[in-house]
């Protein structure tokens, strides 16, 4: 699907913006499961200011959509309506207070950069961070967890872009964590995070992170993914019921179960989205059928179309 180019309408309206804007510009090979359409238009902003810059000056009637790694999510067949934002360098950098064992991190940082980056100053408390494939942008937003430790846990602040430009701060109270969900409005752009850690021994935590490391290529797939699929229903584990419904290694075109971890969906080469979130659907109504559980999705999905009836 080709969109309607409206970059040249947005740099009218945005003479001094200094960020990337791409029309149609594809997305699916920003995605760990290498599926979906374009996006309408895609912004990189060099920085918060000019993130800021852009969001005040767009009329509100553009949507406007986030995406970090792209290891938690499907992009639909059809593209992404209105402007998807990817935060790039200048949400990169870890800053550590060896003093107080504070790190702070912009969002688009990977998770394990982040932890290793810790690991080194010697501040314990983050090591979890390097079971979570994704950004801290993304453990943000969904309340990131691992291997026994979540963001909420470690948070002290974040800082965001509102749809009205307005940079602000929130504190972890403020963020309305609770099983991967926080309740800032899903329009609000972070752009960096403060942690909190301890001080540790930097060998101690490098073994916590070769146990983390080791344990998830032992039981998670390594193929196309999205990480895990579903959210545990209170009190199960989700992979134990869409066994025992029967699902792993069940197929839809190219998207498959794993059958080493079957709360995770992959592509085995030629999938389309549709496939997958087919499938997700599938796997949801077995397992409905089965013990009349209720999956919810964990993986985010964005865009136009959707799973086939």
């Amino acid at each position: 699907m080709t969109f309607p180019d409206i970059t040249a309408n947005l740099k009218s309206r945005l003479p001094n913006l200094r960020g990337r804007l791409l029309a149609n510009q594809a997305l699916g090979e920003m995605t760990w499961f290498r599926v979906g359409g374009p996006a309408q238009v895609l912004f990189m902003p060099e920085d918060e200011h000019d993130l800021a810059y852009f969001l005040r000056n767009t009329p509100r009637d553009i949507p406007v959509t986030v995406i970090g790694a792209g290891s938690n999510l499907i992009v639909r067949d059809g593209g992404v309506e209105g402007v998807v934002i990817r935060l790039g360098r200048g949400f990169n950098e870890v800053r550590i207070d060896e003093a107080t064992h504070r790190v702070t991190a912009g969002t688009a940082m990977l998770d394990v950069m982040v932890s290793r980056a810790a690991q080194k100053a010697g501040v314990a408390g983050l090591a979890f961070l390097s079971g979570i494939p994704g950004t801290i942008g993304g453990a943000l937003r969904m309340n990131g967890g691992a291997y026994g430790g979540e963001t909420k846990d470690i948070l002290i602040e974040a800082r965001g872009v509102d749809r009205d430009g307005n940079l602000r701060n929130y504190s972890n109270a403020d963020m309305g964590f609770s099983y991967r969900h926080c309740s800032v409005p899903d329009d609000v752009v972070f752009v960096t995070a403060t942690f909190q850690g301890k001080a540790g021994d930097p060998e101690t935590i490098a073994a916590e992170m070769a146990a983390i490391k080791a344990k998830r290529e032992a039981s998670q797939p390594r193929n196309r993914t999205g990480g895990s699929t579903f959210k545990n229903p209170p009190g199960k584990n989700a992979w134990k019921v869409i066994d025992e419904a029967g699902c792993r290694g069940l197929k839809i075109g190219d998207a498959q179960v794993s059958e080493l971890h079957c709360n995770f969906l992959i592509n085995l080469g030629s999938a389309t989205a549709t496939d997958i979130e087919t499938l997700g659907e599938t796997v949801r109504a077995r397992v409905k059928a089965h013990s009349g559980t209720q999956l919810d999705w964990e993986i985010k999905r964005i865009g136009v179309g959707g799973p086939r009836p």
